[in-house]
């Protein structure tokens, strides 16, 4: 040690000794260098120092010696203890020992870093001589067997006899208002429950089978039994129904697999994610379908699966109140940021009805009670933003649409439009007039007027592959339906109807805009070429007899009170062009009269539409008429000066 001192005056010798520093820090200087060379070898500088350092040295390594030195455990020892390892010296075979890990793992140094501070009588020798010292420990332990060790481990296994605790009935198995953790209380609780259906008689286990399947098989009675009456939807094409039921059956299963106790602690300790899939479930029916049926069929969902996992009838309750909620405001999709606000509401409302519920229930006021409810709250919340993501494949799985993706449809740079603003630029004119007095009018029946507007937009697409031969696109010549016989022109008019609906399905159009485009003129007359053909008929009675059915629409009749409201506002507004004057007591007495005209010839009998709702429709669409061809004051000629 003393030629090591000695060579100290090399700056290069002290590097091997200088302390560790923190990340960042920056090196000493070599002024300071100098002082710390200077106290080590004033601390060491005569014989006698160099003997005691040599003892201490000595006594610090004296247990590593006996014991050994080991970096890290092998791999097979996770397995076994991870405290304790016993030590076989080699060619000892008496003096094996049983060692703790810690006094023997290098590691960082700290357990070498102790001996030495407690051995030698500075602190600065002790830690320069372990910074010299650290990156030259070797580890001087290593597993002897890996086979053998691998036995010991199973025969040792294999020893332990398990432990088995009686409980007696009345006994309580865990205190209330304690937390259950995974790996006591939970599978103590599971055991008991696992005893309990174990010791249940046959007879016991028939009656309850048979009472669950008997409340499950009510519950969808009264399911089909509203569907029947209320919304026959569902039930009129069998790929509907089978996609609900599907999904229903998906939905309880991911419920029930996401309510595991294990799944809940080891991978999201805090949600409650059972709540998550039958939240998608109601909000998907509120959307293809109708918000009750939606608040039904998760109320029958939610029975089974409280059934399901074992739980009682708070679970049932607070899964029922957010679903409830969520789909209660599942109403118009404006936006994309809706659905993750019903997710936040529903999730506050979540959140106080866990803990209401806790309270009634008697749970102490504390961590366990507002992490359960917090825990809600969040699934209640994962499902607003799910859905929010699901909503484009939710919308073609069902063939519906909701009000934002109307409105991406009757953006004016949709192709189709664009097309017909092209070909047929008074056609369109013609749509959007017609739009805009129909979403007011179906408004006011508490009908969709976006799903009417837009329908509106397209309902003539038709009309732009022959836009000559329909009189909004007619110049001041003359009309080419003058050289056509009344049959034929009536087959021009009439085509619009299939053209405008081929064209649709070839742009993809959804099948509610189609409807509307094949509805939209029921199998009413075409009734001017009608009218000509008759009066042919009269003047030559040699002319073949005029046919009805070949004047008339396709059809089919409206099917919706949407299709109905868009029937007769376009009807409306093509015939009031023709009026000269079209003053508000002229206007209300054509509406009045095409309303009736329709009314009798059957053209609203299979929309849904009552008398009251159409008399609120014609007051909606005299008002729309009037303010569209309002008079004007006729101001003076200008006098120039």
């Amino acid at each position: 040690m003393a030629k090591i001192v000695a060579a100290g005056e090399n700056s290069q010798f002290w590097d091997d000794f200088e302390l560790p520093r923190d990340e960042g820090a920056a090196p000493p200087g070599p002024q300071t260098r100098q002082e710390q060379l200077a106290k080590f070898r004033a601390a060491l500088a005569d014989e006698q120092s160099l003997e005691q350092f040599q003892k201490d040295m000595e006594a610090a390594f004296a247990p590593f010696e006996k014991r050994g030195l080991l970096e890290t455990l092998p791999q097979i020892m996770p397995r076994g203890n991870q405290k304790e390892i016993i030590v076989h010296p080699v060619g000892l075979p008496l003096a094996i020992q049983r060692v703790r890990v810690s006094d023997v793992q290098i590691g960082d140094g700290s357990v070498l870093r102790n001996t030495l501070l407690a051995s030698l009588e500075s602190a600065d020798v002790a830690n320069h001589v372990f910074a010299w010292l650290r990156p030259r420990l070797m580890a001087t332990l290593e597993l002897e067997d890996e086979e053998a060790a691998k036995r010991t481990l199973v025969e040792a296994a294999a020893a332990v006899k398990p432990v088995v605790r009686k409980y007696v009935e009345g006994q309580l198995l865990v205190q209330a208002g304690q937390p259950l953790r995974i790996e006591n209380e939970i599978p103590l609780l599971r055991a008991e429950y696992a005893a309990t259906l174990a010791n249940r008689t046959v007879g016991q286990k028939v009656t309850r089978a048979t009472a669950a399947v008997t409340l499950i098989f009510a519950m969808f009675v009264l399911c089909g039994t509203y569907m029947r009456y209320r919304q026959r939807g569902p039930l009129a094409k069998m790929k509907r129904l089978s996609i609900i039921l599907g999904l229903a059956v998906i939905t309880v299963a991911v419920a029930r697999w996401a309510s595991a106790d294990q799944w809940r602690a080891d991978i999201i300790p805090l949600m409650r994610a059972e709540i998550i899939p039958l939240m998608l479930f109601g909000m998907t029916v509120a959307i293809a379908l109708r918000q009750e049926l939606a608040m039904l069929l998760c109320g029958v969902l939610a029975l089974i699966l409280v059934l399901a996992i074992g739980q009682g009838l708070n679970e049932f309750l607070l899964l029922l109140g957010v679903t409830v909620t969520a789909n209660a405001n599942m109403g118009r999709i404006r936006s994309r940021s809706k659905l993750i606000y019903i997710g936040l509401f529903a999730g506050g409302v979540a959140v106080l009805t866990a803990i209401g519920l806790g309270l009634i229930d008697d749970q102490p006021v504390g961590k366990t009670l507002f992490a359960t409810a917090a825990g809600y709250g969040l699934g209640a919340v994962a499902a607003g933003f799910l859905m929010t993501g699901l909503l484009p494949f939710i919308e073609r799985l069902f063939g519906v649409l909701t009000d934002l993706s109307l409105l991406e449809l009757g953006d004016v740079a949709q192709p189709l439009l664009q097309e017909l603003i092209r070909r047929a630029p008074s056609t369109y004119n013609h749509s959007v007039t017609v739009g805009s007095i129909a979403e007011a009018a179906a408004e006011s029946i508490g009908a969709r007027g976006l799903l009417v507007r837009v329908g509106a937009y397209f309902h003539d697409i038709g009309k732009m592959l022959k836009p000559g031969y329909f009189i909004e696109n007619q110049g001041p010549g003359a009309s080419r339906h003058e050289t056509l016989v009344p049959a034929m022109s009536s087959l021009v008019i009439v085509a619009h109807i299939k053209d405008g609906a081929d064209l649709a399905r070839q742009h993809h159009l959804p099948e509610p805009l189609i409807n509307l485009i094949e509805q939209h003129h029921g199998t009413t007359l075409v009734k001017f070429f009608y009218d000509r053909a008759a009066e042919q008929k009269q003047s030559d009675p040699n002319a073949g007899e005029v046919d009805e059915s070949t004047y008339r629409y396709p059809g089919p009749k409206p099917q919706t009170k949407e299709a109905a409201v868009l029937m007769l506002a376009d009807n409306v507004e093509s015939a009031s062009r023709t009026l000269v004057d079209p003053t508000p007591a002229r206007i209300e007495s054509l509406v009045r009269e095409l309303a009736e005209r329709r009314l009798h010839g059957g053209q609203f009998d299979e929309s849904g539409l009552t008398l009251r709702e159409l008399r609120t429709i014609e007051r909606s669409i005299v008002k729309s008429v009037t303010a569209i061809y309002h008079g004007r004051l006729k101001y003076p000629d200008q006098r120039t000066a």
